[in-house]
């Protein structure tokens, strides 16, 4: 336990026997003991509260929320980008490219 050997405990015993009293050891170490229970206890519980498992996929769901949010946040501004980039430049047919010929090559073209 933290390189407390035997004869160290009997060295902390009797030196706690000697301080406190033979009357009120007992109480001190029985309220000790319920010290250290209660810590115990209070450890479980809060491992118990924060289980990684359970905190993992809670945020894995909120990580794929978010995920969603954003993507669809980008597809609406890509949509609108394309749609005012198609306003600005529209796209040339062959007939406008027909037109925008010089009159010699539409001739031969003929």
């Amino acid at each position: 336990m933290f390189g407390v050997g035997m004869p160290e405990l009997i060295i902390i015993f009797l030196i706690a026997l000697i301080i406190i009293g033979p009357k009120r050891l007992p109480d001190l170490a029985r309220a000790l003991g319920k010290g250290l229970a209660e810590f115990r206890k209070a450890t479980t519980e809060l491992k118990a509260s924060l289980d990684l498992d359970e905190v993992e996929e809670e945020l894995k769901g909120v990580e794929g929320e978010l995920a969603d949010s954003v993507s669809g946040m980008l597809d609406v501004s890509e949509i609108e980008e394309e749609a005012r980039a198609g306003e600005s430049v529209a796209p040339v047919t062959e007939e406008q490219e027909g037109t925008n010929k010089p009159a010699e090559k539409r001739e031969n073209d003929q």
